[in-house]
């Protein structure tokens, strides 16, 4: 499905009902909102793990502005401001109250975009294996950990200066080194525009910074981090949950898995959401 949002045309698919029988009345469910990884990719990372939500929400996948099947748009729009106000546009449109919104990895950039600029507008946030900002130092060291130099040698040049051989390299090398556990179900392949990715990574992949916003946040926040991230390392979730309002925050640490842990620990990491999506609040953990 397609809908027209801030002159473009964003195209989302859906899992389950916004309604649900009980008793003898029908009542609204949560509609989360799943914000992609990337940037440049696909809604296709979420499947199939986040399907089996569908039970107790509405899952809606949304393809941002310039990745998957959304249109293109042009490289002056390619940034979290753009897509932050994208997202509030798209919940607008289809008259969606209080999302839920989760985003992983790069998703969680977009994520915490939007609910600093617009901090009355979320139900709740789900922040997995993201960062408030992008530590180089941290990451490197963490691809030599697991890697070894060669994983290192090939991230730092990659954020360096995404070319599109280094790129090619990094998905050779450091790709496999996302997830630390055999995942069962891997999602579909996933629609890649290389040059969305490059013109992020290559700028402002290094120069965001919500640390200090944060705080701003005003809805209940699950944050989901595996101890083996590489890109976006443990220490990076620690000061994601050190600077929002502990009373609204549950941390939620995967100690052995890394970057891809909702694919790593499916039935954990949904088991949390569904209780984290039946709460009234959240409380620090």
């Amino acid at each position: 499905m397609r809908i027209h949002v801030n002159g473009v045309s964003l195209f989302f698919d859906t899992e389950g009902s916004s309604l649900e029988q009980r008793g003898g009345e029908l009542r609204e469910k949560p509609t989360v909102l799943a914000i992609h990884g990337g940037p440049g990719i696909d809604h296709a990372m979420y499947r199939p793990t986040l399907s089996p939500l569908a039970r107790v929400a509405q899952v809606i996948y949304l393809d941002l502005r310039g990745n998957g099947r959304s249109d293109r748009s042009t490289p002056d729009r390619w940034n979290l401001a753009t897509w932050a106000e994208d997202v509030r546009a798209f919940c607008e449109a289809l008259e969606i109250q209080k999302p839920v919104v989760l985003g992983t990895s790069f998703g969680g950039f977009v994520a915490q975009a939007y609910a600093t600029r617009f901090p009355e507008h979320a139900g709740k946030l789900i922040l997995c294996s993201t960062n408030p900002r992008f530590n180089l130092t941290r990451a490197l060291a963490m691809f030599e950990r697991l890697g070894g130099t060669e994983a290192a040698t090939i991230a730092r040049r990659f954020f360096q200066d995404p070319t599109p051989d280094i790129f090619q390299r990094y998905i050779q090398v450091c790709f496999p080194l996302y997830h630390r556990l055999t995942i069962q179900n891997p999602s579909p392949a996933s629609l890649i525009h290389f040059d969305v990715a490059r013109h992020f990574i290559g700028g402002e992949w290094h120069t965001f910074d919500f640390t200090c916003e944060l705080e701003r946040i005003r809805c209940p926040t699950l944050v989901l981090a595996g101890a083996h991230d590489p890109v976006l390392p443990f220490e990076g979730s620690e000061d994601l949950v050190s600077h929002l309002r502990p009373e609204l925050v549950r941390f939620e640490r995967f100690p052995d898995c890394g970057h891809e842990l909702l694919s790593e620990r499916p039935e954990r990491a949904l088991a949390i959401i569904e209780e984290f999506l039946s709460q009234e609040g959240s409380g620090a953990r």
